[in-house]
């Protein structure tokens, strides 16, 4: 009965051990992530929301007086990489959308988040659109990290 039971829970180990492997050593294809994002033409006149209001969950838009959009997505990616657990998976401030990943500290769970910008006049419309690779919740975490990029650009 005791062999049963030390079998039983190595094996166990040995499965949760395999999906964390496999959690965070998953290849990622950027071009699943890195995709261009709808613009909200005429929900973006307003300053920089902290909540989804939009037409995908985890998007937010605003609208960024007297800055091109290079300056903000540069000024972006400083916010990102600073970020724990987050890498630049994509893109760039020349190309108007980059594409971070940040992963749980735990096991490892990848989340995407983009940011695609674009000059209008004297404004610049920024995009962030955040989502979990795996599930179908994310107990917030897209929206509290994206939430604070958005404070901590608005306070820059």
């Amino acid at each position: 009965m005791m062999l049963v039971i030390k079998v039983a829970g190595a094996i166990i180990v040995i499965g949760i051990a395999g999906l964390m492997a496999w959690i965070r050593l998953a290849p990622v294809d950027v071009r699943d992530w890195h995709a261009a994002l709808p613009m909200f033409a005429s929900e973006l006149d307003g300053p920089c929301l902290l909540g989804p209001t939009y037409k995908f969950t985890g998007t937010f838009a605003c609208s960024l007086p007297d800055t091109t959009a290079q300056d903000v997505l540069a000024r972006l990616d400083g916010i990102a990489l600073n970020t724990p657990r987050t890498r630049l998976i994509a893109g760039s401030p020349g190309e108007g959308r980059m594409t971070w990943e940040t992963r749980s500290w735990l096991w490892g769970f990848p989340d995407y988040t983009t940011a695609q910008v674009e000059n209008r006049g004297a404004t610049t419309a920024l995009v962030i659109h955040a989502r979990q690779r795996f599930g179908r919740e994310d107990a917030g975490v897209n929206r509290a990290r994206v939430a604070s990029w958005l404070a901590q650009l608005s306070a820059s």
